[in-house]
């Protein structure tokens, strides 16, 4: 049939939303397009296949893409380049999910490279993209002639107050306790097979689950994948009626399906090498046993290529063949395994902690021959990750990074950055992880754990799961419960399903099912499932959950043996961190203008601070001194209180006027001038002040002269009448009270300020004078004022100098300087009792 040209659409209700595929539009030299469409979120998915095989490999070249382009949500993408670059990381693990039940759907053989590419075209914000991706690339598949055995369907559900619900949105999804996504295909009974599962636990289940929601318990899970088979059928039936209306395209390439390999060839490789791979299948250790089947497999080649001339590869991959079948054999009909062990047995487990110093946390979990040390970094949440995709999350602060570098199965090769399978199994450690990592409020940490395989055979994900919550607890992350994984597989032959526990890297590789479950002893948190048949029985999954549950717990009890919970205290070299809130009105104060106030507070304490626009403060430090420091200037500035009369009150002097003898201080973020005493009682340098510390304190507003050393504050009792001394001839007093009777001078004429000394004199309680002084002259009217001041021992007036600004810096050394100052003069009386 030739490619129909014309536009045809279909829709179907699924759960709540409706899907719709439309075909004959977009992208028409592909082999199958189809844009998928679910509300207003678009997906355009394209499959298209070489024209030949491609030579010289034994597997399937499949390769899946996801492309999200910003300008889905309105978007620019970030960076110099303004342009999308390498695929975000929702993108790689959108495009796993796409191709894990596709690839078990070719022919075996099949050598014909195809390429699946789903570019997000638009996003609603609430209609997930990866579900309708799913769909849409295998209806695209259907369409195409490529000889794919599908279709497969896919559905999303959330377990929402006690009930599945099929297709949420994001914001239904915001109170749900789990999430699962289920791709199957129709039997040949008329049901759903599963293919794949990706599931987890929400942040908040725990919470929730406190809160009286159902714990997601195997039986619970069970439940969902039985709820998702009847969603799964009806997204077959939507591409189904897609491909009726639309008519499927006539191949015009040629499908190059490999041939079964020669029975007579394989009898021979049977009768020269069954014995000798019985023998090394019963060896536990996997180097000996795999160099020992290499060695064998050459043998093979060397005995067989006089028969078969330049036909290697095939007689490897026919020893290979046989090799697979005497695992599963024994399996299933003897109930061996290769290390010896029963179905349900555990490879011997030792954790251990705190192996490396000076880094916040680690956890070394052993399991078999599979080894994975787990590291934990804790940062100010400034650290925390954006998020520049297609999602509706834009941060997150727990970040899980799994690294598996070749020489972990003794091998070599390139490190080039994370592969997509390194990717995905740091997604799936992370999200077992999440429900239990304690809320921004109980710990403002961001938090990074890499989990670093340094010897693999099987289950590595799994083994990070376990190394992590060492780690976690060992850095004393309140975690609300350990966590532990496992991995289980399944063989079935001749209509028996055995479920295997703690499997091997050649169990895994031989085997029909991938299955991994990680949680806490009460609930499941994370589970992964692929298989590579369809039809397993409910009741066979069912199963191998509680089987799996059992191990699990089983880890938990080797994990807690090591380290029952998290450590009290953080580690010496890890930041702390305090975060508390303050008014909103007084994040200004507290910042001060431009940023002086908290600069400074920055600047003393070394530390680093967070203001949010909610009035949430966080305040990290390397040490915990500096860090409750800065909180009690903060707090002082939010929430002033005064202190006692005789209450000591730290301060640091900010500024010494040897002229007048006049101390400054600063108290409370106060700047005032007071008795200034040290640590021990003592005088410095004979200054002597008095300052009534209350509702009137003031501030001094003069240059910077001279930063002192930090010292102990002393608030002397205030009286009505005070009598202040001069001190080497000098006026050492302020009293700062606002004036409201203002007389404004032109000039700075001491005449001038006498004739206000005399009204103050006469009853006025206090003036303020606003001055405008020359500044060659600005001393010599200060020390004639002091001399007036000193004459009079009837009344006590006080002088206060506040400077209100400058033209040019009246302390500067140059002499081409020439200006003015502009400051206040305020003169108070106080009455006697």
């Amino acid at each position: 049939m030739a490619p129909d040209t014309q536009v045809h659409t279909v829709e179907r209700k699924i759960g709540e939303p409706v899907f719709r595929f439309e075909t004959g539009r977009l992208a028409q030299q592909a082999d199958g397009a189809v844009l998928a469409q679910v509300g207003e979120t678009t997906v355009l998915v394209a499959a298209t296949a070489s024209r030949g095989a491609r030579e010289g490999v034994d597997f399937f070249p499949l390769t899946v893409d996801v492309e999200e382009r910003m300008y889905a949500a309105g978007k620019i993408p970030g960076g110099f380049f303004r342009r999308e670059g390498r695929p975000t990381e929702r993108a790689i693990l959108t495009a796993r999910l796409i191709d894990r039940p596709l690839r078990p759907c070719f022919p075996d053989g099949f050598r014909n490279e195809v390429h699946v590419v789903a570019t997000v075209m638009t996003v609603d914000q609430a209609n997930q993209p990866d579900i309708v991706a799913i769909n849409g690339a295998s209806a695209a598949l259907m369409l195409s002639g490529i000889p794919f055995e599908g279709p497969v369907g896919a559905v999303r559900l959330a377990h929402i107050e006690g009930r599945w619900v099929a297709n949420p949105t994001f914001q239904e999804t915001e109170n749900a306790t789990f999430e699962i996504v289920v791709v199957g295909r129709r039997n040949e009974d008329g049901g759903a097979g599963i293919l794949m599962v990706e599931a987890g636990a929400t942040e908040i289940a725990l919470d929730l689950v406190e809160a009286g929601a159902p714990e997601m318990t195997e039986e619970l899970v069970a439940e969902g994948l039985e709820e998702a088979k009847t969603s799964i059928l009806e997204a077959i039936a939507h591409q189904e009626e897609l491909v009726a209306v639309a008519g499927r395209r006539t191949p015009t390439k040629t499908w190059v399906i490999a041939a079964p390999y020669d029975a007579v060839l394989s009898d021979m490789v049977s009768s020269f090498a069954r014995e000798r791979i019985l023998a090394l299948l019963s060896e536990a250790d996997k180097q000996t046993r795999e160099n020992g089947l290499d060695e064998l497999a050459a043998e093979v080649v060397a005995h067989l290529e006089m028969e078969y001339p330049e036909r290697a590869k095939e007689i490897e991959a026919v020893f290979r063949k046989h090799v697979k079948a005497l695992i599963r054999g024994r399996i299933v009909n003897d109930g061996k395994r290769i290390d010896g062990r029963g179905l349900r047995d555990i490879r011997p487990i030792s954790c251990d902690v705190g192996i490396l110093p000076r880094l916040h946390g680690t956890g070394l979990f052993n399991r078999g021959q599979t080894q994975v040390l787990s590291t934990v970094t804790l940062g100010m949440l400034r650290m925390e990750q954006m998020l520049d995709d297609l999602g509706v999350a834009e941060s997150k602060r727990y970040m899980h990074h799994y690294n598996f570098p070749p020489f972990s199965t003794g091998e070599t090769g390139f490190m080039r950055g994370p592969k997509r399978r390194e990717i995905g199994h740091g997604a799936l450690a992370e999200r077992a992880l999440l429900p239990v990592i304690p809320s921004e409020m109980d710990f403002p940490y961001a938090i990074r754990v890499v989990s670093e395989v340094l010897s693999s055979n099987g289950s590595t994900s799994m083994a990070s799961v376990c190394g992590s919550t060492l780690a976690l607890m060992d850095a004393g992350v309140p975690i609300k419960e350990p966590v532990a994984g496992i991995a289980m597989g399944l063989i079935a032959e001749q209509g028996k399903f055995v479920t295997l526990t703690d499997i091997l890297g050649a169990e895994d590789a031989f085997g029909d099912m991938d299955f991994k479950v990680a949680g806490t002893g009460t609930m499941v948190t994370a589970l992964q499932l692929d298989t590579k048949i369809s039809g397993i029985p409910s009741e066979v999954l069912a199963a191998a959950l509680q089987q799996a549950r059992d191990a699990r717990l089983f880890i938990l009890g080797k994990i807690t043996e090591t380290l029952p919970g998290p450590r009290p205290e953080l580690a010496p070299t890890a930041p702390r961190i305090l975060a508390f809130t303050i008014p909103v009105d007084k994040i200004g104060e507290v910042i001060g203008p431009k940023g002086k106030r908290i600069n400074e507070i920055i600047a003393t304490t070394g530390v680093e601070i967070d203001i949010e626009d909610d009035g949430t403060v966080r305040i990290g430090s390397k040490e915990g001194g500096s860090a409750d420091e800065a909180r009690r200037r903060i707090e002082e500035l939010a929430n002033p209180r005064m202190p006692q009369i005789g209450e000591l009150a730290p301060g640091f002097v900010v500024q010494i006027r040897v002229r007048i003898q006049v101390v400054v201080a600063e108290v409370l973020e106060q700047f005032t001038v007071i008795r200034i005493r040290s640590a021990a009682g003592d005088e410095i340098d004979g200054r002597d002040a008095v300052s009534e510390l209350g509702a009137h304190v003031g501030r001094f507003h003069a240059n910077l002269v001279h930063a002192g050393p930090r010292l102990q504050l002393c608030g002397l009792p205030v009286h009505r009448r005070l009598h202040i001394g001069p001190v080497h001839g000098n006026v050492a007093a302020r009293v700062a009270i606002a004036g409201d009777e203002c007389a404004h001078v032109a000039s700075a004429q001491t005449r001038l300020l006498e004739r206000e000394l005399g009204s103050a004199r006469q009853g006025r309680r206090h003036v303020r004078i606003k001055c405008h002084i020359a500044e060659r002259e600005h001393i010599r009217v200060i020390a004639h004022l002091q001399r007036v001041l000193d004459q009079d021992k009837a009344t006590p007036i006080f002088l206060d100098l506040k400077t209100l600004g400058q033209r040019t810096h009246p302390y500067s050394r140059n002499p081409h300087h020439s200006g003015s100052l502009n400051f206040t003069l305020r003169l108070v009386v106080f009455e006697g009792d």
